[in-house]
């Protein structure tokens, strides 16, 4: 099906090629009967450089070659009617013209070289994307998850913004991340701590102890990569969630981060309150440094993740994108379609162009919990948490 899709489109843009070739075909047609209407010491065929100058604009090498070689044709045509084919002054044109549309056609030579060198650049970053950020699949138990990644540069489709999720006993675990600095600059770092987070989520029994895992992983690697000019400067902020499969409830740990929105139907909207501990890499700390917030997560409702990128985006005059206001619009749709509506909004509200690397990640648990409703978003705040 991709395929099919794929060759649609080059056939379409193969087309579309084709039908702007009448643009400089008419040009070099017009240039050349006009330049027989106007008064002799009036030249205009100098002017049919033009053609193979647009001409690369759409098409390739080939196609502007021939265009350059109407062009050339034409000029020798003109020389030809008016008897001065031979002349130095008509010789010298059509050189000068042979010449240029041979410059632009080496140039756009150089020019699809580039290109089909960022086209491999592209599906070297694609593929390293899936690398390190594994799609995360549309079901894990009794959650429904969709997430969304945007990278800040042009070229980039990784940085330093990650996420990861991981079925344990009784549970699911999962992270939301952003490594300090943005594009490729941050990607060791943000593989490292994927890497130890899948490893250390099954390890680990409490939120705290994986925590502390990561604390040490971050810590050692800075010790070992992170240049002497910035010792200090680089760490990563972390929120790290828990969610039983038999209780409506989600048991967090934030280092740092930003905490989740929780929305449910009737455009309601919570913002809890959490306690955070000093993102990973600042300074290692063990389980007991870190205190686990519960919320309440009932069917239906919906936990919306994200990092800065997305809360600290800006418009042309400054303002930072209302987050809150826009996602709380669609409370009642599915994790997909409230995450293609905040990608929509977010790139129009920035003009399409992020400032840093955005993550979002939508989680919406089924009604298939039989359990009754606990009262208050923010129920339980503790020094440890143990998974179910």
């Amino acid at each position: 099906m991709e395929a099919g899709h794929g060759l649609a489109g080059v056939r379409q843009l193969w087309q579309s090629s084709h039908a702007l070739l009448v643009i400089p075909v008419v040009l070099i047609v017009v240039i050349t009967a006009v330049d027989q209407l106007v008064p002799a010491h009036i030249h205009l065929g100098p002017l049919l450089v033009i053609a193979p100058a647009i001409t690369t604009s759409f098409a390739g090498p080939r196609l502007t070659g021939l265009i350059g070689f109407l062009a050339v044709a034409a000029q020798a045509y003109i020389g030809w009617h008016f008897g001065m084919l031979l002349s130095r002054n008509v010789l010298v044109q059509i050189l000068a013209l042979a010449v240029l549309s041979a410059m632009i056609v080496f140039f756009c030579v150089v020019r699809e070289r580039y290109r089909r060198q960022l086209d491999r650049v592209r599906s070297v970053a694609e593929a390293a994307q899936h690398v390190l950020l594994w799609p995360l699949p549309e079901r894990i138990g009794a959650l429904r998850i969709a997430c969304l990644y945007l990278a800040a540069e042009d070229e980039a489709q990784i940085g330093g913004d990650l996420y990861a999720a991981t079925r344990i006993v009784g549970g699911v675990r999962i992270m939301i991340g952003d490594v300090r600095g943005k594009g490729l600059s941050a990607i060791g770092e943000a593989a490292l701590l994927l890497g130890a987070f899948r490893e250390a989520a099954y390890r680990h029994t409490s939120l705290p102890d994986l925590a502390a895992a990561l604390e040490q992983s971050v810590t050692r690697y800075l010790a070992d990569f992170e240049p002497a000019e910035e010792t200090g400067e680089r760490f990563a902020t972390t929120l790290l969630l828990e969610l039983p499969d038999d209780d409506r409830i989600t048991r967090i740990i934030s280092c740092g981060h930003p905490p989740p929105l929780v929305l449910s139907p009737g455009r309601a909207l919570t913002v809890p309150s959490l306690h955070p501990a000093p993102p990973l890499g600042i300074g290692e700390m063990g389980p007991e440094g870190y205190t686990v917030d519960v919320l309440s997560f009932e069917p239906g409702d919906t936990l919306l993740l994200y990092t800065d990128g997305v809360i600290e985006a800006r418009d042309a005059d400054g303002d930072f994108y209302p987050f809150e206001t826009r996602a709380a619009q669609w409370s009642e749709a599915g994790p997909e379609s409230l995450l293609h509506h905040i990608q929509r909004d977010l790139l129009a509200h920035t003009h399409g162009r992020l400032d840093d690397d955005a993550a979002l990640v939508a989680l919406r648990r089924e009604p298939d919990i039989h359990r009754h409703r606990h009262h208050g978003r923010v129920i339980h705040a503790s020094g440890f948490g143990h998974s179910s």
